[in-house]
């Protein structure tokens, strides 16, 4: 169960207490000491990162008066309304996850504002009003208990057990309380496991043991805020008995313990997150654990008898050099014995990357991205070889992803398509019979008038000469004489993907009005592999900026738009991503929606969970790193003497990931140098910004709003 902090494909594991790591060596006596890193001025808005300071929530609270003043007028209420109508709406595709015989869904609506945990049977699901069992009523439980839950995930015993565990957060965090469930009473199980609040990893040992990794005390944490001690706890003792198994470092990341449930192929895995790019995985044997010699940079999953490697550096090997992106497959027992024969299951290309692999009983299906769009193959291995054909029923020019129904008990698996025009749709296929397609469980019905919208997808040719794609969604016949509202979004980090997909808050408040919408491809991302995303780390973070003002330029070349119609959109790294656009190129741009961002990147390493991004932007406390990481600190390359174009910065209180006072400081800032700045802090929400759909429709209609009145 993965805290939403750690979902870049971060790989933990952890070191054993039996075979401690090495301390790290003292510096030679005659080195030179390091530079003393040059005192900043002094920071006047320090006291707004006291994130429930009394002066800091009365300051929050006349901002947000101050926003809703100037944002919640004319049109507002309607397109809250009509956003907050698709959120809650019944026709969305209920998401469900297997257990047993069930089919679990987490639902939200207009009665239901915290949610329903509910399930259902196949035969049920395949309606068109599938018959709902509630099995837990979040709404009734935070009323019942005076507080307020928001709703973090289950973490289910398998193959086929009736116990879960609830994770639950006060507000939205992402810190939360962990407590024992029963499916076949609903209920809370008296007695049971219990978590109290903390950043928490905790996964079934089995019916009487957990896995557990959180803040066990002083000392038991990482500088990031993560466990560093993963425990293994069994039923009716006390947390403080459970039994110490691994302990990583204070500078790692993280650390996490699971075990694979495949019968026949029962196992314990620990990995211990060193950065948030580098683990180390080890399998446990006998109590003992052994470490997997992989590249500390490649992640590693077990599929049966198979080791499964993923490169994000090039890998020389057994007298062969395996490639940056590749999918590599071993058989387990062999690697551990030394052996290195290792089949290429997925090899990439300049513009061809991997999207991500699942695991059904017996076939693996492989999702590519070529030049930014989805291809889907099934990957079968008789007799030691790999035959390899297309995936039936996926579309061209659409996002296509799989998933395994039932956890590699059957082939069967989730085909979900989806497209910025095309509403998403729900497929159910089995891959046993790899040439029958997959069969339509669910559509989405249309929420925004599509007629008219055609999808492109352009190139942008950067500083250094690389060409960027782009996705732009615009009428047909739009005419390039530059007055068009157009909304530039963006993200660029953690290799993370841009791909086309149904947005129906943009369509309905951005391109039902006549708005432009265009999604960047930037380098920091994941969309052509290890390389993407590696050609704009640390140092090279400007390489990101200067792609995303690339787009922005070559929309306003064409004639799509100019400056005064340009906005630009972008939350958490795309928040820094924004925030750099604004004060490189203020001139470029008639409005910035920047979100839960970071932009004080000499505090970010201290704050909440920043330092588990060092391997991403670099260490702000070494001199020579801090000399390359100031250069896109918007906090301080922000400068009072330029006019900025208008501003809203948004964030939330209960944001545990991403300080708060990121966004706040920055709105201080901009507000004492006259600039047009306007802030909004949600009081809940974690990181996502809202805690509920009604908290979400109304800061996305603060957002469409505050751009559409600048743009058009």
């Amino acid at each position: 169960m993965c805290s939403p902090a750690l979902t870049a494909a971060l790989l933990l594991a952890v070191t054993p207490t039996s075979t401690p790591e090495a301390a790290p060596a003292a510096a030679p006596p005659s080195a030179s000491p390091a530079p003393a890193i040059a005192p900043e001025p002094e920071d006047p808005y320090r006291w707004l990162e006291d994130v429930l300071g009394e002066r800091a929530l009365a300051w929050v609270a006349a901002r947000n008066e101050e926003s809703a003043a100037a944002l919640e007028q004319g049109d507002f209420t309607a397109t809250e309304r009509r956003l907050l109508d698709i959120l809650d709406s019944k026709a969305r595709i209920p998401g469900v996850v297997k257990q047993g015989r069930f089919l679990y869904n987490f639902w939200r609506d207009a009665a239901n504002p915290r949610g329903l945990w509910r399930r259902t049977t196949l035969r049920s699901y395949r309606a068109a009003e599938p018959a709902w069992e509630t099995v837990l009523d979040l709404d009734a439980l935070a009323a019942a208990e005076g507080e307020n839950w928001v709703w973090k995930g289950a973490e289910c015993l398998r193959p086929a057990g009736t116990r879960c565990l609830l994770s639950l957060s006060r507000g939205g965090g992402d810190a939360t309380v962990v407590r024992e469930f029963d499916l076949a009473t609903r209920a809370f199980v008296p007695g049971g496991f219990t978590l109290p609040e903390a950043k928490t990893e905790v996964s079934w040992r089995g019916h009487d043991a957990l896995w557990v990794a959180t803040d066990f005390g002083p000392g038991t944490l990482t500088s990031s805020g993560y466990a560093r001690v993963v425990k293994l706890w069994r039923r009716g003792t006390p947390l403080s008995a459970a039994e110490t198994v691994f302990e990583g470092r204070a500078s790692d990341v993280s650390v996490l313990a699971y075990r694979d449930p495949t019968r026949g192929f029962e196992r314990d895995v620990i990995r211990r997150g060193i950065t948030f790019y580098t683990d180390e995985t080890f399998v446990l044997r006998g109590g003992r654990p052994v470490k997997l010699e992989k590249p500390d940079s490649a992640e590693a999953s077990l599929w049966r008898d198979l080791l499964l490697l993923t490169l994000r550096d090039d890998w020389t090997v057994g007298g062969r050099t395996y490639p940056a992106g590749a999918l590599l497959a071993a058989d387990l027992e062999r690697f551990l014995a030394g052996e290195r024969r290792l089949d290429v299951l997925f090899q990439p290309t300049e513009r061809k990357s991997l999207a991500g692999v699942t695991a059904t009983r017996h076939h693996l299906i492989v999702n590519e991205l070529d030049e930014v769009q989805s291809r889907l193959y099934l990957l079968t291995r008789r007799r030691g070889a790999w035959t390899r054909a297309p995936l039936p029923g996926v579309p061209d020019l659409a996002t296509a992803s799989a998933t395994a129904v039932d956890d590699q008990r059957s082939d069967a698996y989730w085909l979900t398509l989806t497209g910025f025009v095309t509403p998403t749709a729900l497929l159910l296929g089995d891959a046993a019979d790899p040439h029958a397609p997959p069969t339509l469980l669910k559509g989405l019905p249309a929420f925004f008038d599509a007629q008219g919208l055609v999808v492109a997808q352009h190139h942008a040719v950067s500083k250094d000469g690389t060409r960027v794609p782009y996705f732009e969604v615009s009428r047909a016949g739009l005419a390039l004489d530059g007055l068009n509202p157009t909304l530039l979004y963006g993200y660029g980090g953690f290799e993370i993907s841009e791909l086309p997909s149904y947005r129906a808050g943009v369509g309905a408040a951005w391109l039902e009005r006549g708005g432009v919408f265009v999604d960047a491809n930037i380098r920091g991302g994941g969309e052509f592999g290890p390389h993407w995303h590696q050609a704009a780390l640390k140092e090279h973070r400007h390489r990101a900026f200067e792609d995303f003002l690339a787009v922005a330029e070559d929309l306003v070349r064409r004639g799509v738009t100019s400056p005064a119609h340009l906005g630009i959109q972008g939350g958490s790294n795309g928040g820094l991503l924004v925030g750099n656009a604004l004060t490189l190129r203020p001139d470029l741009f008639g409005a910035v929606v920047c979100q839960v961002p970071l932009l004080d990147m000499r505090r970010y390493s201290h704050l909440l969970a920043g330092a588990s991004w060092i391997g991403e932007y670099g260490d702000p406390d070494d001199p020579a790193e801090w000399a390359f990481i100031r250069t896109f600190s918007p906090y301080h390359t922000f400068d009072a003497a330029v006019r900025y174009p208008p501003t809203l910065l948004m964030t939330s209180t209960r944001d545990d990931r991403v300080h708060p006072g990121h966004a706040r400081k920055m709105a201080a800032r901009m507000l004492a140098a006259g600039q047009p700045v306007l802030y909004w802090e949600n009081v809940e929400g974690g990181h996502g910004g809202a805690a509920n759909n009604r908290q979400s429709a109304h800061m996305q209609a603060l957002a469409y709003g505050f751009l559409w009145s600048r743009l058009r």
